[in-house]
């Protein structure tokens, strides 16, 4: 026969933003302050700054990044990749999601916290608009109970009018990231119905953005992102996470004056509740579901200990196990040494990828059905196609020479002229000497130039007669 859970395990049956029949609880925040939430602050800035300015920002004629899905053309850090690097960015997302897995295990969600564009757009940005209309958690609940006056009207009309502007800028800023900076400028000078498709893309980016800030919030985290669901599997009882010291704050008991206290160091006065933004009770655990590690209860819980003399740090950054035994947290476990050395090889393999990545491909093959030509002179012809993509953000001529034989090659039309992020397609000759030929089909190694420079090279075949 199963046994009851105990009333203290109750909070795992559900997540805290739904009650008992299923309905949404709306969560309210207390107003954050305290040394963690200002250090989270100037990271935050400085993060917006990065994400604003980066369409701006241009290295060698290209954006710092661009996703373009649509043409299949990506640019990281100035470099352009194109769907033939795929096995590149292929290996950069493992080396990501290694990286992402190493960082959970050592320091749990600490990304969720203080890097995330969800925590940050919404903690200080929407929240803090939000405060700054509405008032500290108290005011906001009373407002939303309030029947529809003037004053709820105008708050909430304000509230929406800022949040709906914000939403235009960020769906506006994600776009260039897509489409690039230039693209952009062109969808919003020629107007909507010239560019039908990206301006559709912003009504539904702006849509998202809305939606999500003023309606969805913290379920993001704690219903959708799907690192959230697996940062449970990726952590143990060594990683460091927002936890609360139950040795040291057991059994807790409100403060009494003039009256000696035998109960630990918690008074549970409940701040750590009212100022978390996903409306959790740390004290029932570390590595809840929707903890994101923001560290609101942190400067809550300190500062109720420094106005009753007792020792910071009743809620911190520690592992489960420093705090169940006591002993010094320690970062070299046979886990983190294990993602540390795969973390290393891919790291390698990418830097090695990116370093021998040429500047140009080419891909060239026969012209079908087109069999060999003899000349006069006993040499035989054979007709190619040849297409160039540039990888760089400069025009380059081209020529074309044979590298593993002695031949010539003749390019049909005008010589070939490889635009700045383009393709450059074209037809030729190439005659190589029977006496060099191996046989019915012959490997040859065509390279492609750029005045003296050798740009790339690539193999094919060559036909001729069997004897």
């Amino acid at each position: 026969m199963a046994t009851k859970a105990k009333p203290t395990d109750e909070f795992r049956d559900h997540i805290s933003t739904v009650d008992d029949q299923g309905k949404r609880v709306w969560v309210y925040p207390k107003k954050p302050k305290g040394k963690l939430y200002n250090y989270r602050k100037y990271v935050s800035y400085f993060l917006l700054a990065l994400l604003f300015s980066g369409p701006f920002i241009k290295i060698n004629g290209l954006p710092l990044l661009m996703l373009n899905v649509v043409e299949r053309k990506f640019v990281i850090f100035g470099v352009l990749f194109w769907p033939q690097d795929f096995f590149i960015l292929v290996v950069a997302f493992l080396a990501l999601v290694v990286f992402i897995i190493l960082f959970t295990v050592v320091y749990g969600r600490i990304f969720c916290g203080w890097v995330c564009p969800q925590t940050i757009f919404m903690e200080m940005i929407f929240r803090r608009i939000e405060y700054a209309i509405e008032g500290d958690y108290t005011k906001q609940r009373a407002l939303d109970k309030m029947p529809w006056n003037a004053e709820k009207i105008l708050k909430k009309g304000s509230k929406l009018t800022i949040f709906l502007l914000i939403s235009i800028f960020i769906s506006n800023i994600f776009l260039a990231y897509i489409i690039g900076i230039d693209e952009l400028k062109k969808i919003i000078m020629d107007g909507p119905l010239e560019h039908t498709a990206g301006f559709g893309a912003m009504i539904v980016f702006t849509g998202m953005f809305f939606w999500v800030f003023t309606w969805f919030r913290e379920q993001v985290c704690t219903i959708v992102c799907p690192y959230g669901r697996l940062q449970g599997v990726m952590q143990d009882k060594k990683t460091v996470v927002v936890a609360y010291d139950y040795g040291r704050g057991e059994p807790r008991g409100k403060l009494r004056k003039n009256q000696e206290r035998t109960e630990g160091d918690c008074i549970d006065c409940h701040q750590c509740v009212q100022v978390c933004p996903t409306g959790i009770d740390i004290r029932n655990g570390a590595q809840q579901l929707e903890c994101i590690n923001c560290t609101a209860c942190i400067d809550a819980c300190n500062d109720i200990m420094r106005m009753i003399d007792k020792p910071e740090g009743l809620i911190r950054y520690e592992s489960e196990e420093a705090i169940e035994t006591g002993k010094k947290w320690t970062f070299f476990t046979n886990r983190v040494m294990g993602y540390t050395a795969v973390l290393v090889i891919l790291m390698t393999a990418l830097a090695a990828l990116l370093l021998t990545r040429d500047e140009a491909e080419a891909t060239i093959l026969r012209t079908p059905g087109q069999l060999y030509q003899k000349t006069e002179q006993g040499h035989i012809k054979n007709l190619y196609n040849i297409s160039v993509i540039n990888k760089t953000n400069h025009d380059m001529p081209l020529t074309l020479k044979l590298l593993n034989k002695e031949g010539t090659i003749k390019v049909i039309g005008s010589e070939l002229v490889l635009p700045a992020q383009g393709i450059a397609e074209g037809v030729f000759f190439t005659e190589i000497a029977k006496e060099q030929l191996s046989g019915l089909n012959s490997e040859i190694e065509i390279g492609v130039y750029s005045g003296e420079e050798l740009i790339t090279t690539t193999d094919t075949k060559f036909l001729g007669p069997a004897n």
